[in-house]
């Protein structure tokens, strides 16, 4: 119950700052501010940000100060997942329980979106860096973690390698480390980023990017059987996208039962990282399962 409390007031946090982010101005563009609310404010658990905000939690630190960078990555996020809906890439019609955003609004202002989101996120960072309370010097450093983990050696490129699917993808290693880059970058860059705010030694960065690492790939294997398991009412997308568009995911290498194991396995080596930390991390173990017990 306690854990359900945290969270929540976390999440809430995040909405409420978000909601606040992009005024929709009366000016000839104001379509683009509209289609970027409209997947921004569209729900989803605020995992990123969350995430950001455990991490910064353990040494001691206030939600206000890393709210923004927070935030920022939770933006970078939702750009991810209107251009993962695109006809160019996934194609798919629901996103969150409703229209994608390139069926709401068409598919160059989808793109668009997008790309307003992500250079929003750094406004938003950089504003925060240069107007916080917070050591200049760390706020560069965690906004550099997260820019590299969005792009090309990141979550792009994790995405390019999944769009080759069988031609990149041939072992479970090879899925491991796609999935290390799409999915895990930005979970890991979520957590480095506020360790490195909160002000932590390098032997806590290390341990808290191994876990980050292990509750990425956890994530990733967790939502495969979920695409396989789950409803498009639980979801808020369509399942079985995967198979539908011929994707290489964990259930191509191992049956669902060994999966749910390795999603086991995965969690337990993330919370053994936290040891260092003691009861400060207590939040972020339990948000570790939240993550990767998901509903079946």
């Amino acid at each position: 119950m306690e854990f359900e409390v945290w969270i929540k007031k976390k999440a809430e946090k995040v909405e409420e700052y978000l909601s606040a982010s992009i005024p929709e101005e009366d000016n000839p563009q104001r379509v683009i501010y509209e289609a970027m609310n409209y997947s921004l404010m569209s729900g989803g658990k605020r995992l990123r940000p969350v995430l950001m905000m455990g991490a910064y939690e353990i040494f001691g630190g206030n939600d206000d100060d890393v709210l923004p960078f927070a935030c920022a990555m939770e933006m970078i996020h939702t750009y991810s997942l209107i251009h993962d809906d695109l006809p160019a890439m996934d194609n798919d019609d629901y996103r969150r329980g409703r229209l994608s955003n390139h069926k709401k609004f068409g598919e160059a202002t989808g793109i668009l979106a997008g790309d307003g989101l992500l250079n929003k996120a750094f406004e938003t960072g950089l504003e925060a860096a240069l107007k916080g309370r917070l050591d200049l010097r760390r706020c560069v450093k965690a906004l550099s973690a997260i820019a590299s983990s969005s792009g090309a050696d990141g979550m792009i490129g994790g995405q390019i390698v999944d769009m080759y699917g069988h031609e990149k993808v041939n072992s479970l290693e090879d899925l491991k480390y796609m999935y290390s880059l799409k999915t895990g970058a930005i979970i890991k860059s979520s957590v480095a980023a506020g360790a490195i705010l909160g002000g932590a030694d390098e032997e806590q960065q290390k341990c808290l990017e191994l876990f980050a690492e292990k509750i990425g790939i956890a994530f990733q294997i967790e939502d495969d059987i979920l695409d396989v398991t789950s409803t498009r009412e639980k979801l808020g997308k369509a399942i079985g996208s995967d198979i539908a568009n011929d994707k290489v995911t964990y259930l191509t290498f191992k049956s669902i039962e060994q999966s749910m194991k390795d999603v086991e396995q995965f969690t337990d080596e993330a919370l053994k990282s936290l040891e260092i930390f003691g009861d400060k991390a207590k939040h972020l173990r339990e948000l570790a399962l939240y993550l990767t017990r998901r509903d079946h």
